[in-house]
């Protein structure tokens, strides 16, 4: 007979995540004297001692927390069980993720969203930002069901991809930046002694992409394009920065584009998703983001341009 439920392991997550059983008893909607005693037999029935009770206070004993553990996959797996068969029962997937490298602001989708959801039988829409290769790991490690990432994808397969658009990018400096006065391309002998300014790349587990920065080079790294394009235009270092994005700031004077040996490739964006993965949002997304109208628009839109 399994002396461990769903149920109880639902309950610990809560107490643990909200420090205390009255905590976990609001988030669940019950009565505290309910949440205790679903511990209070999980106990028994374990013959352990789960929680260190500190007045209001409680924290994971070391058994309580190999249980939490292990448990939580299991929490993890029943709820991606419960959205497959309702996915089964009404083809519309119950949580649906999109994913965004970090150049696209969220709010591009805004028109893309009011139609789906004028449609979707009761779909969650959630959206992620990740940067370079972590847009593709959150898609193959099913954090999210479709993406719109930044170069090509990684090797092993597992997706399908399409190009839906390129944007090319200039060097550019502050005005008193020392390289702004330099009348001739720039070489890495001119580079390698100035801070370069860098997106992280929020990849966990893929090699991080590294573009345009030297071998030992000084580099101040930022989350994102916006973060990268002011602290250029504060005089903080040097770097590539979006076509669209730099244009005015070099039209109004407040950067100063510069020719370089080296010069960056364009950028090509893709759509990308899971190839083993079906359903109605996924279906209405992936013909959502094939439109050419769709695709303009949100290639238009990086960085806010």
């Amino acid at each position: 007979m399994l002396r461990i439920s769903l149920d109880a392991l639902q309950v610990l997550d809560a107490i643990d995540r909200r420090g205390s059983f009255s905590g976990a008893a609001k988030e669940l909607f019950r009565v505290p004297s309910t949440i205790s005693y679903t511990v209070s037999t999980l106990e028994d029935a374990l013959g352990v001692q789960l929680f260190e009770r500190m007045g209001p206070r409680v924290a994971l004993t070391a058994a309580g927390h190999e249980l939490l553990r292990e448990g939580r996959h299991l929490l993890k797996a029943a709820g991606d069980l419960e959205q497959r068969v309702r996915r089964v029962a009404s083809g519309w997937e119950t949580e649906f993720g999109i994913g965004l490298d970090s150049s696209f602001p969220p709010i591009a989708l805004h028109e893309d969203i009011a139609a789906f959801h004028a449609l979707a039988q009761g779909t969650r829409l959630r959206i992620v930002h990740e940067a370079l290769s972590g847009a593709w790991e959150a898609l193959l490690d099913e954090r999210i069901d479709i993406v719109l990432a930044a170069g090509e994808g990684p090797g092993g397969g597992g997706y399908v991809s399409e190009v839906i658009g390129t944007i090319d990018f200039v060097f550019a400096v502050a005005p008193a930046h020392p390289l702004a006065s330099i009348d001739r391309p720039l070489g890495k002998a001119d580079l390698q002694p100035h801070r370069a300014v860098a997106v992280a790349d929020s990849a966990r587990r893929l090699p991080p992409r590294t573009v345009g920065l030297l071998f030992g080079q000084d580099t101040l790294t930022v989350p994102d394009m916006h973060s990268k394009l002011q602290f250029q235009l504060a005089g903080a270092g040097f770097g590539f920065l979006p076509d669209v994005l730099a244009r005015p700031a070099i039209a109004t004077g407040r950067l100063v584009g510069k020719q370089v040996e080296e010069p960056r490739a364009p950028e090509t964006f893709h759509v990308a998703w899971r190839s083993d993965e079906s359903g109605a949002a996924l279906d209405w997304w992936r013909a959502r983001f094939r439109d050419a109208a769709v695709r303009a628009r949100l290639m238009a839109a990086i960085c806010g341009g």
